[in-house]
């Protein structure tokens, strides 16, 4: 099994719960598991990643490896079934929120695409939970109505055995 993880495991563990001066140790797990092609992403979170010049994107480039974002155009097809879910949506979603999903710069259905391309062997690693809002689309609701395992950091890690 393999982990795709999305722009705010790396932005929220930055910002809030892992800075870089407090929890290295959590960095240098994150760099392991990336060597050891356990987790992996999408060139559309290092789009989002690299918007701004900071210690994370300077991290990024010092400490994963080059083939660590994946191409996102590999699932095309999923991805083209995603903007339809999110069009057959318009009932519980407002147009703000399918606008914004379907933004071609959003990193969100290109993430769930992606793995479901190949959803028994990866999963989707996210701290974005169910909400009920009608004001965005949240990946775990495309993704439980597509059948992709997704699951929070912290559990990623408890499956991985890791601990810092």
């Amino acid at each position: 099994m393999r982990y795709v993880v999305d722009t705010n495991f790396f932005i929220t563990a930055h910002r809030q719960h892992y800075p870089f001066d407090v929890v290295k140790s959590f960095w240098e797990k994150v760099g392991y598991l990336a060597s050891e092609d356990l987790i992996l992403s999408i060139d559309k979170v290092k789009s989002e990643i690299f918007k701004n010049n900071d210690y994370l994107r300077a991290w990024c480039d010092d400490y994963l490896p080059s083939g660590f974002f994946c191409d996102s155009s590999v699932c095309y097809d999923q991805y083209v079934n995603m903007m339809s879910w999110a069009s057959s949506k318009s009932n519980h979603y407002n147009t703000n929120a399918i606008a914004e999903f379907a933004d071609s710069a959003n990193a969100d259905p290109f993430l769930i695409s992606y793995t479901l391309s190949d959803k028994s062997n990866l999963k989707l690693v996210t701290y974005e939970v169910k909400d009920g809002s009608k004001k965005k689309i949240k990946i775990p609701d495309p993704c439980d109505d597509h059948g992709v395992e997704y699951l929070t950091p912290i559990q990623m890690f408890r499956e991985l055995g890791i601990s810092f």
